[in-house]
């Protein structure tokens, strides 16, 4: 039965009959498995729903519900989703704006957005994302969130402000008037025991142990630290309460930063996950949909906007996740967690999470690879090093379009320098005028049309010049009216040109603007006199 082209895209990015029938494959060790990453996902959960603004029981609501129905939905067999610390970064500055119903009426528009790009298919456009902008956006994001963690890690009131590098500060200056080291030494307690147990043990999971650590301690040393508080024994009934559509208009511009960064984090987990089992591929399309239902839902149940976790997807694959099944069990063992043991949960000292969290963000910056692309060339030094501090300083919607946007620019100017007109060869006529032969390499586009145009144009004492293009690799419209315009000059001082060798592909641009004729297959000839052309 055939669709129509609208209904087949539609249905293409919704899971198929085979997608779900892979949870039958090994259900004992997927079930195994999201226990696994359950045990790692819990802390994170509640330290990250802390650190976002909308409290613990937020990001437990989100682990299960968006983990759930993103494992369901989604293009990846073995992505993790849920609250994670790039979304975090993202989310505070929108709470101390907007206000907790701002963050879920956001989070539900950027579930829509989410589902439009799904449809649009635009999760392929990940692959032009290049690896300095990648490796500097997760520097920035493990800075931000070390830096959020402050305040808790100290034992201190979170300062007012927005900008996370002078709420530290603030905090550290507070924390030196008024020392509280019982917090300090649990917070630096955890993050140590997971560093060094990571290191030990990789499959351990330090971060719960750490977490039950720090609360034993202090519930025996009865120390005076803040704890996270009551939680809710269930998910609250879904609800739309918090939804006024007469801020959606205002709403708009930090719901495409969400759905942004949703997208972007999603994906790159998703290709983190194909990287370590060879031979796996998510569908971007899928992983889209699959967000985009999940941010629709996590808001109706308090919860704040997901992506795909690349610590936890990371867990998950190397336990040995068979299918989807693995990432929704450690759905359905968090949400029994809430049900059985809320009370106990909600014992927790928030100083332990800011620890956990700070391993976490050092746990996120591979330092080799990093390493690597600092010393590979200049341009991908400088890349990191922008979009790494663009994310400290703005935002990381707005790093990641910096890093795109100079890592074009450099792309560009190589692409200038790999731009040759080079004489091929000379032969003399009779009567002491001559042709000239030249021989183009390379790609003749806008960034490098002035040069080329320039150097063709400067030809002196020929009567001819012989242009062979064989070796044009691209050609846009602004280095075709270079070329036409070069051709102009050289006709007005009565010097013939003759080009040869452009492909069929590139010699379709040359046509439609004019500088060579339309003809079925003439590939070589001389170019008529030609009009000057405004100089690009």
């Amino acid at each position: 039965m055939k669709h129509s082209p609208a209904l087949h895209r539609a249905l293409s990015v919704l899971p198929s009959l085979s997608d779900l029938r892979t949870m039958t494959r090994a259900p004992r060790r997927d079930l195994l498995c999201g226990l696994t990453v359950a045990v790692v996902a819990l802390p994170l959960a509640l330290g990250f729903g802390v650190t976002s603004g909308l409290g613990a029981a937020a990001g437990l609501a989100t682990a299960i519900v968006a983990g759930s129905l993103a494992a369901l939905f989604g293009g990846s067999a073995r992505q993790v989703s849920g609250p994670t610390g790039a979304m975090t970064v993202v989310l505070v500055p929108i709470v101390h704006r907007y206000g907790a119903d701002g963050v879920l009426t956001v989070g539900l528009i950027a579930g829509v957005m989410l589902l439009a790009l799904a449809f649009a298919r635009a999760g392929a456009a990940m692959a032009y994302v290049p690896a300095p902008v990648i490796a500097g956006f997760t520097i920035g994001i493990a800075s931000v969130i070390a830096l959020q963690q402050m305040p808790a890690a100290l034992g201190v009131p979170t300062p007012h402000g927005e900008q996370v590098a002078v709420v530290a500060a603030r905090a550290a200056e507070e924390f030196g008037h008024t020392p509280h080291w019982p917090a300090l030494f649990l917070s630096l307690g955890a993050a140590a025991l997971m560093l060094a147990g990571a290191r030990w043990k990789p499959r351990v999971p330090f971060s719960l142990v750490a977490v039950a650590g720090a609360t034993v301690a202090a519930e025996v040393l009865h120390l005076h630290v803040t704890r996270i508080g009551t939680l809710p024994a269930s998910l609250p009934v879904p609800s739309l309460a918090f939804l006024d559509v007469s801020r959606v208009p205002s709403l708009l511009a930090p719901a495409a930063a969400v759905a942004a960064l949703a997208a972007l984090e999603s994906l790159l987990s998703a290709s983190v996950a194909d990287g370590m089992r060879p031979g796996e591929h998510h569908d971007p399309g899928k992983e889209l949909f699959g967000q985009g239902i999940a941010n629709l839902a996590a808001p109706l149940f308090g919860g704040v906007p997901a992506t795909g976790a690349i610590a936890r997807t990371a867990v998950n694959v190397r336990t040995g996740a068979a299918s989807r099944l693995a990432a929704l069990t450690h759905a359905v063992i968090l949400a029994g967690i809430v049900a059985v043991a809320a009370p106990l949960v909600g014992r927790i000292p928030l100083t332990a999470l800011a620890g956990v969290l700070l391993a976490t963000a050092v746990r996120m910056v591979e330092t080799d690879a990093v390493r690597a692309m600092a010393r590979a060339t200049h341009g991908d030094a400088l890349v990191l090093l922008l979009t790494a501090c663009a994310t400290l300083a703005l935002d990381l919607v707005r790093a990641v379009l910096l890093g795109l946007g100079v890592s074009v620019l450099l792309a560009l100017r190589a692409a200038v320098r790999g731009t040759r007109l080079t004489p091929a060869a000379s032969d003399e006529l009779p009567g002491g005028a001559g042709t000239v032969t030249y021989r183009f390499d390379g790609p003749l586009l806008f960034a490098a049309a002035h040069r080329f145009r320039r150097g063709l144009a400067d030809v002196q004492g020929v009567s001819a010049v012989d242009l062979r293009m064989s070796g044009l690799t691209a050609v846009d419209a602004t280095g075709a009216l270079a070329l036409k315009d070069a051709v102009g000059e050289l006709a007005g001082r009565g010097i013939e040109v003759r080009i040869s060798g452009v492909g069929q592909g590139h010699r379709r641009v040359l046509e439609s603007l004019g500088v060579l004729p339309a003809g079925p297959s003439r590939n070589r000839g001389a170019i008529p006199s030609a009009a000057g052309v405004p100089a690009p």
